[in-house]
């Protein structure tokens, strides 16, 4: 039963930050070049001005560990208005582009980088951040590194994933599969929450009064109990 609970909440949460993705993407929409542009269109559009396509800036700004898929969806979809298939494909692939470096390489650079004192800092902050962040997963294993790759928040994706996928000890193959499915499901959710426009961001709306009030009563017990 609490796997299941949990399970749910996991679901209510991606839906949670793809309509206010959403609701960001219908934001921008109207507008040109202001401060409320979010980052990820900040950087499609200047990749736009530099030259580089449409299509190209979507896939880029995928790569990227701040934005992901997550950003690069609403970008692609309302602000650059691109077919929804052709945005979810090119924002899969993008996102995915540097997990197998991360996977490969994340072992051989922290073991070289922590014989200097200031990559030991780095690593070891880098390594306590993303074990906190994915102190659940390791309960549900693969399934649950899925799941924490699908949430489109920004704490979780692809590039936290592959981290707790290294930090787990997942061979490389299980690794790319389950992250891959992640990031499939978060781009599912992201398109059609995109498409939805005003009608995701009240979804949104509604699911964070809903997890809001879950956890302040979920704190509000857990205190009584101690007491």
């Amino acid at each position: 039963m609490k796997r299941s609970l949990g399970f749910s909440t996991v679901v209510l949460c991606a839906f949670l930050f793809l309509g206010a993705s959403a609701f960001s993407a219908e934001s921008v929409r109207t507008l040109e070049k202001g401060p409320e542009m979010d980052r990820g269109e900040k950087i499609a559009r200047w990749m736009e001005d530099k030259g580089l396509g449409q299509t190209a800036s979507v896939a880029a700004i995928s790569t990227l560990p701040i934005v992901e898929l997550r950003g690069a969806v609403p970008v692609g979809i309302v602000a650059f208005g691109m077919p929804w298939w052709k945005v979810f494909l090119v924002a899969v692939a993008g996102n995915m582009l540097p997990i197998p470096f991360i996977l490969l390489l994340l072992g051989p650079a922290s073991n070289f980088l922590m014989r200097f004192a200031i990559g030991k800092r780095f690593f070891d902050w880098l390594f306590a951040r993303t074990r906190r962040k994915s102190a659940n997963i390791e309960k549900y294993e693969e399934l649950g590194l899925t799941i924490f790759v699908a949430i489109p928040l920004p704490v979780t994706g692809a590039w936290t994933g592959a981290m707790v996928a290294f930090l787990m000890g997942l061979p490389f193959w299980k690794s790319m599969l389950y992250i891959l499915l992640g990031v499939m499901i978060a781009g599912v959710i992201m398109t059609i929450l995109s498409l939805l426009g005003w009608v995701g961001a009240c979804i949104a709306g509604a699911v964070l009064l809903a997890l809001t009030a879950s956890a302040v009563l979920k704190s509000i017990n857990n205190k009584g109990e101690r007491q």
